[in-house]
């Protein structure tokens, strides 16, 4: 299990390949300087650079605890490297861009997680669902799984929903203690049977210095903009405090999602 944290690279795209229209916020399969595939995830896009800010926490927080997630990158766009795309929406996205977004290692040749064909171990399926009570990520439903199979091993993507807290900063505290009720609607909530051993388990590896150095990892520039906060280093500490507050009193959603996952067995 990997317990370090690890750097962030940082690429120059270089070429844009094909748009990935399954979602509204239009990611792309990109090439970069490095000559690697990447799904770009677009800072002007949707819900902006809070969507980047909580892909990067989720995803590295999921690698801090074990899961498999595609390397994620700090992607650059530069201002010309739009004015040749003929589709209009595009262009106007690329440009909305420039600067510093974010990208994951392209999986080539995986294919969709699908619970009804595919089995997953309890355990597994309880650290997956304690992780998206942790991060309160909406997003790992059966109509969109947001899960890979890529040599047979399950990979983690798309966290970029989770963190909704940040969309409207009041009562930060009563939002890091409150119950993930959307956990009902979780694809992998019937498997989840292992939970209380995960949250024990859990409990020796995100510690708060480990929450630290991945908020760390958020850009200056990505923490600028909002104007919720008089400095970038208020701002930082503000993801610190919910993640290591929701992450002191995990029994709380613990709960909520095991309450859920009975009425699953039934």
């Amino acid at each position: 299990m990997n317990k370090s944290q690890q750097p962030i690279r940082t690429v120059n795209v270089t070429r844009y390949v094909t748009p990935l229209r399954e979602g509204g916020s239009l990611p792309a399969i990109v090439e970069a300087d490095d000559g690697f595939l990447y799904v770009l995830k677009f800072r002007g896009a949707g819900q902006g650079i809070k969507a980047l800010i909580a892909e990067l926490l989720g995803g590295e927080i999921a690698r801090i605890l074990g899961l498999r997630v595609p390397e994620i990158v700090f992607a650059n766009v530069d201002k010309a490297f739009g004015r040749t795309e003929p589709d209009e929406e595009i262009q106007d996205l690329l440009k909305a861009s420039v600067g510093l977004n974010l990208a994951l290692h392209y999986l080539s040749g995986s294919i969709t997680f699908d619970p009804t064909v595919n089995t997953i171990d309890p355990i597994l399926a309880s650290k997956i669902v304690w992780l998206d009570c942790l991060i309160t990520n909406m997003d790992r439903t059966v109509r969109n799984t947001n899960m890979l199979s890529w040599h047979k091993e399950l990979w983690l993507i798309d966290h970029g929903a989770s963190l909704y807290f940040h969309h409207n900063w009041q009562d930060i505290e009563e939002q890091a203690l409150r119950p993930f009720v959307l956990v009902k609607d979780h694809v992998l909530l019937p498997r989840a049977s292992e939970l209380e051993w995960v949250d024990a388990e859990y409990h020796s590896l995100l510690t708060n210095v480990r929450i630290r150095s991945i908020v760390d990892l958020i850009p200056d520039e990505w923490l600028a903009s909002d104007s919720s906060f008089s400095s970038t280093v208020q701002h930082r500490q503000a993801y610190v405090h919910f993640l290591a507050t929701r992450f002191a009193h995990s029994q709380i959603f613990l709960k909520e999602a095991q309450q859920h996952a009975g009425k699953s067995l039934i």
